[in-house]
């Protein structure tokens, strides 16, 4: 685990060095290092959010009816996960209020996506 964190900091911090002599004369070129090195750290990530996802099942077969409420869980922090990569690449291309949308956007998602869980609260209290 510690390796891949070192690499992840390296490709990152690499980006960040590279990028900056072109962010004056070829601010374009320099978006690309950072989408590349965004896209080279996501994909050292795919192992890890597998076995992140086997744990989910394995928990989801354990709970049996009570899994809903995982599957619910896994679907925020997905939307929370895609729309803040999504909005850091915008803002860092300086589209910031396309970020802010994608930002409002994944919040109402958030709250789209809880409701069941809400329901049932409100509904659970008002039985007692």
């Amino acid at each position: 685990i510690g390796d891949i964190m070192i690499k992840v900091a390296i490709i990152g911090v690499m980006a960040a060095l590279l990028v900056i002599p072109l962010k004056r004369e070829k601010g374009e070129i320099g978006l690309l290092v950072i989408l590349a090195a965004c896209l080279l750290i996501l994909s050292l990530s795919l192992d890890r959010i597998r076995e992140i996802l086997d744990g989910v099942r394995t928990m989801k077969n354990l709970l049996g009816k009570g899994s809903v409420y995982i599957g619910i869980l896994l679907k925020m922090i997905g939307i929370t996960y895609v729309a803040e990569f999504s909005s850091n690449l915008c803002a860092d291309a300086g589209y910031h209020a396309v970020a802010d949308q994608i930002e409002f956007y994944g919040k109402i998602m958030i709250m789209a996506v809880s409701l069941p869980i809400l329901l049932t609260l409100v509904d659970t209290i008002a039985t007692i």
